[in-house]
């Protein structure tokens, strides 16, 4: 069984955090150190550590997380303009949480995608 993270005591409401949305099947709030101008975290409620954790059963959350980020970032206002949707795995990958997680960011020009 995968260790408890400091996501799902935000599903749960056992911590404050701003949240945007919430349904059976994934949680969306406000990153607290935010990389641009709209920086939303978009979660399954379902604790996944990694991306090489996911399984087939997990498929209907994943589709719901990018379905949930699209009509945030029309609520947002940055759709017509564009936004990025990031998903780390592992130390290599630069995941520090570890329950998979989307970044929805946008707001400004985001450069490229890594440097050098």
């Amino acid at each position: 069984m995968a260790e408890e993270t400091i996501f799902s005591k935000i599903i749960r409401k056992e911590i404050p955090a701003d949240v945007v949305y919430q349904d059976d099947l994934v949680t969306a709030f406000r990153d607290i150190n935010p990389r641009a101008p709209s920086h939303i975290l978009i979660i399954p409620n379902k604790l996944i550590p990694t991306v090489n954790d996911v399984e087939a059963e997990d498929e209907v959350a994943l589709g719901r997380m990018f379905t949930v980020a699209r009509k945030l970032a029309a609520e947002e206002g940055i759709a017509e303009d564009g936004y990025r949707l990031i998903m780390n795995c592992n130390n290599h990958g630069g995941q520090e949480v570890y329950h998979i997680h989307m970044h929805l960011v946008g707001g400004r020009p985001l450069g490229p995608m890594l440097i050098g």
